[in-house]
């Protein structure tokens, strides 16, 4: 890990870092290039999925940076319709092989899809291929409390992460400090807000003019001092290591509040609500 970038020491030892590298909706030869351009700005921290189509870009941007196997960190997530234990099994082989590698870092239910209720399933598949080596840390995306205490009643296992839409407008407080008490490290999916950014907000462009860097630095900064772990999505080599670059200043309490306070009821950034959402 680049001296620079803190870690934080999962429930089952793991040390991730305080910040990662989303690829989504990166594909085809521009997503090897810019993600092997992150690497050489110094991620470490890879997020992909079944349903984001590129895994195959993101193995390949690990074998093209050089780095070993061992300093990068490699994320993929269960698809909705892999929640049978014998299809999520498979369906993480499948992963494996399109990834080129061995083994996932951190392996993650996508979604929890009430609906068909084979969550609990799913889980058991990621205990049994972590045992199994091919996956070494397991965890979860986009669940509630109510899912959560329900796959840990089941097994006994905790997820190791929860990663969860969390950006300025929608701050999920209850869930964050959920995930704290039952030791869950959360990560922040759409971290900036995406198409929303609130980059004109004025506790963020304030924050930006005080301390002399971009409102998206700001931005990340809230998630690093909230203890959650973005992963911001560019293409672009400046703004990756610009994204990066968030560790030589610290917000204020004030400033801390005065951000999460842009919270809104209306806050997600489309109809994801866990307990109604479907996704393939």
């Amino acid at each position: 890990m680049p001296k620079d970038i803190p870690t934080h020491r999962l429930n089952d030892a793991t040390l991730v870092p305080a910040i990662g590298f989303g690829t989504y909706p990166l594909r085809g030869d521009a997503a090897v290039t810019a993600i092997t351009s992150a690497l050489e700005a110094g991620y470490r921290l890879l997020d992909t999925a079944v349903n984001y189509g590129n895994e195959h870009e993101v193995g390949e941007a690990v074998r093209r940076s050089g780095l070993a196997r061992a300093d990068i960190l490699v994320c993929s997530k269960l698809p909705g319709r892999h929640h049978a234990y014998d299809d999520a099994i498979a369906s993480t082989h499948a992963s494996l092989e399109r990834l080129g590698l061995d083994y996932l870092d951190l392996h993650l239910i996508h979604w929890p899809n009430p609906s068909v209720d084979r969550y609990v399933e799913a889980w058991r598949a990621l205990i049994d291929l972590r045992e199994q080596g091919l996956v070494r840390s397991i965890g979860v995306s986009n669940f509630t409390e109510a899912q959560l205490t329900r796959i840990i009643a089941a097994t006994g296992v905790t997820p190791s992460v929860n990663q969860i839409e969390l950006h300025p407008y929608f701050p999920q407080v209850e869930m964050r400090a959920v995930n704290q008490r039952l030791g869950v490290q959360t990560e922040s999916w759409s971290p900036l807000g995406k198409r929303r950014a609130p980059f004109a907000e004025p506790p963020v462009a304030a924050a930006a003019q005080k301390y002399g860097v971009q409102p998206g630095q700001v931005i990340l900064r809230w998630h690093v001092q909230l203890g959650s772990v973005p992963i911001p999505k560019s293409a672009t080599p400046e703004r990756q290591r610009q994204n990066l670059d968030v560790f030589g200043f610290a917000l204020t309490d004030d400033e801390m509040a005065a951000i999460t306070a842009l919270g809104r009821p209306d806050g997600r950034l489309f109809g994801g609500d866990p307990d109604v959402h479907e996704e393939d």
